[in-house]
């Protein structure tokens, strides 16, 4: 099944050959690698994501599958990994319980951890948009404060997120010319430069390198989990703020970036990764699909943002 990968993680590929899978799959993978769980309900989530696909395995755990082998990195590195980070953070993040190994039927690496309640964060289920911008803040700064040293460098292995924007550079300006007409070019043109135009000189921080609603967890009205930190690395972390476009409304933008301790070429460079994300997003999926109109709006956020002193 080819969909349409706007997340790319080359400068080329656009298209990706997804590894389909079904519940049956994934009942012959527990039976034959964890026959002590072959008889807990296996369905899938209600919102799965893009990298993995989520089952729910009895009422505790879930089993997370990669959808493609250039994801299948980040199983060892969350095993790794997360419960390194689990007693540093307030927040609710995955717990893994075992690896599972890749067979002739599902060739890639798999994990089980444990389930974490909550629901996919939306507007309608926040109570108060400038608190769960200083409650994602608090999370982010946490994660920060965690000894990145001996940690994994922003790269290929996570899409770059935390490293050099201009990898996305060709992209960017592609889709910017393309919009000419409907979109100030100039004024497009300017606010990406702007965010290439400086560079994250400080020590390299921990990032989670997808915080995206489809990533956050929320109950009673707050932020109450992350997970998929399947994209994390270390590096620079405005690629962690784009939520500041893509999520909030003016007041808990302001929030959050101000929680954040952002300066001026911080959220330059993060106003970029949105900017790239968002352009892509709108240009290489289907006219008025979900995702293509997700983008035009956070296209529509940027430049109003931006021409607001």
């Amino acid at each position: 099944m080819i969909k349409v990968h706007y997340d790319a993680g080359t400068n080329q590929e656009r298209g990706e050959d997804m590894i389909e899978m079904t519940t049956e799959l994934v009942r012959r993978l527990i039976s034959g690698q964890f026959p002590e769980w072959r008889d807990l309900e296996i369905r899938p989530v209600e919102k799965s994501g893009h990298d993995n696909r989520t089952y729910r395995l009895g009422s505790e755990m879930t089993v997370r599958l990669p959808s493609h082998e250039r994801y299948a990195s980040a199983v060892a590195k969350e095993l790794t990994w997360l419960p390194v980070f689990k007693p540093l953070l307030s927040m609710p993040i995955p717990d893994p319980v075992a690896q599972g190994m890749p067979t002739a039927e599902y060739p890639l690496p798999w994990s089980v951890n444990r389930w974490i309640e909550g629901d996919t964060v939306t507007h309608a289920n926040i109570r108060d948009l400038n608190e769960f911008a200083e409650d994602l803040a608090g999370f982010l700064k946490e994660l920060q404060a965690i000894d990145a040293a001996d940690g994994i460098p922003a790269g290929i292995q996570n899409f770059h997120r935390g490293g050099n924007l201009s990898v996305y550079d060709q992209d960017s300006r592609s889709v910017i010319e393309k919009l000419d007409g409907e979109y100030d070019r100039k004024l497009l043109t300017e606010i990406w430069e702007l965010s290439l135009a400086t560079k994250y000189e400080a020590a390299p921080l921990w990032l989670h390198g997808d915080v995206a609603v489809g990533n956050l967890l929320a109950r009673n009205g707050r932020l109450s989990g992350v997970i998929d930190f399947g994209t994390m690395g270390v590096g620079d972390p405005s690629s962690d703020l784009v939520m500041a476009w893509n999520f909030f409304d003016e007041s808990s933008r302001k929030v959050f970036l101000n929680a954040m301790k952002a300066d001026r070429d911080t959220v330059n460079r993060a106003r970029g990764w949105a900017l790239w994300k968002a352009l892509i997003t709108y240009a290489w999926n289907e006219p008025g699909s979900e995702a293509s109109n997700w983008g035009k709006r956070v296209i529509d956020v940027i430049v109003q943002d931006y021409r607001t002193p």
